[in-house]
């Protein structure tokens, strides 16, 4: 259960190598989170994320994990609700893609939708119904400012998000009530290894600073998260750009 701080004292990951979900994970653990599973595809890198976290004193699992791979979710992420109940759950795996390869690739394109959408959706449900039949605990699902209006820099990786911002929404409020929160995060531009090599974009954070935003949003019982909380005003304006104004923007 949460301390009375709000705090999770357990934790899962889908996406154990996330940058973004390894800060969360560490700035809990300085908190009250002990037990901490990394799930994800199995790695040296997986299994070298988990040994950091174990070093700052947490009891740390990694389990088998492919976003792909809906059909195992249910065996996957039932055998580690099994363990116990679980605080918090966060849903941080995705891929940004190559926009210009992908459009000239449709099965690359395609990989994106699969694992940022379809892969969340299954895996998003799996888990909302083990929390719910605990009672209690919270799904933090990593969307994207990307998703607020379709690019053409990144229309592939920003639809997907898109998708998945709605599904997480939609699911909050069918939650409502039931002792689950589901809280979506929407981040901006995140200089990450993911990002290296593009060029940083103005109001441009941090996986700590996202991790920060998620721990405030856990104690507030938010139910959307803005890193940083300008670009709710920023992308509140864009929304309502006129389309031929929009397109012609250097975005």
């Amino acid at each position: 259960m949460k301390d009375a701080f709000g705090a999770p004292q357990s934790l899962l990951i889908l996406g154990g190598t996330s940058e973004i979900a390894l800060a969360t994970a560490r700035r809990l653990i300085a908190r009250r989170t002990h037990t901490v599973w990394l799930a994800g595809r199995p790695s040296p890198a997986l299994e070298r994320d988990a040994e950091h976290l174990r070093e700052l004193g947490a009891d740390v699992r990694t389990v088998a994990f492919d976003a792909l791979d809906c059909a195992s979710h249910e065996t996957v992420l039932g055998k580690v609700f099994a363990e116990g109940d679980l605080d918090m759950v966060l849903l941080a795996f995705g891929l940004l893609g190559d926009q210009a390869r992908d459009e000239r690739e449709p099965l690359a394109a395609a990989r994106i939708a699969q694992t940022n959408y379809t892969g969340a959706v299954s895996a998003g449900l799996v888990c909302a119904r083990s929390l719910q039949t605990q009672g209690h605990g919270s799904l933090v699902v990593l969307s994207s400012v990307a998703g607020e209006r379709a690019r053409r820099s990144n229309f592939i990786y920003g639809s997907s998000k898109a998708g998945l911002d709605a599904f997480a929404q939609g699911l909050g409020d069918a939650l409502y009530g039931t002792g689950v929160q589901v809280m979506v995060v929407r981040p901006g531009f995140v200089r990450t290894k993911m990002t290296a090599g593009l060029d940083a974009v103005p109001l441009s954070t941090t996986p700590e600073a996202v991790a920060a935003a998620i721990e405030v949003g856990l104690r507030r019982r938010s139910e959307t998260v803005w890193v940083p909380g300008a670009l709710r005003v920023v992308m509140s304006a864009l929304r309502h750009v006129p389309r031929a104004v929009f397109r012609r923007l250097p975005i």
